[in-house]
């Protein structure tokens, strides 16, 4: 059986929120520009969100899990 890929959407979003959740920059995002940009952007915006708001270890990462889940399946 093929193993499907995942979607490089999702994929920039999730990297994007664990860069903002570790506090790190936002100048650190591997695309300059377009779609991906914009997903890392809006995953490193909401990481950072939770980082100010106390959210740490498995707590976070269960949270970006939800969120990317319901991105998917109600977009």
């Amino acid at each position: 059986m093929k193993r499907q890929k995942r979607n490089p959407m999702e994929r920039a979003y999730q990297r994007g929120y664990l860069a903002g959740l570790e506090g790190r920059s936002k100048t650190l995002c591997p695309k300059a520009e377009g779609a991906e940009h914009q997903e890392w952007m809006n995953g490193w915006r909401e990481g950072r969100e939770d980082n100010w708001s106390g959210y740490q270890g498995a707590s976070a990462v269960h949270k970006v899990n939800r969120v990317v889940y319901h991105q998917i399946h109600d977009g």
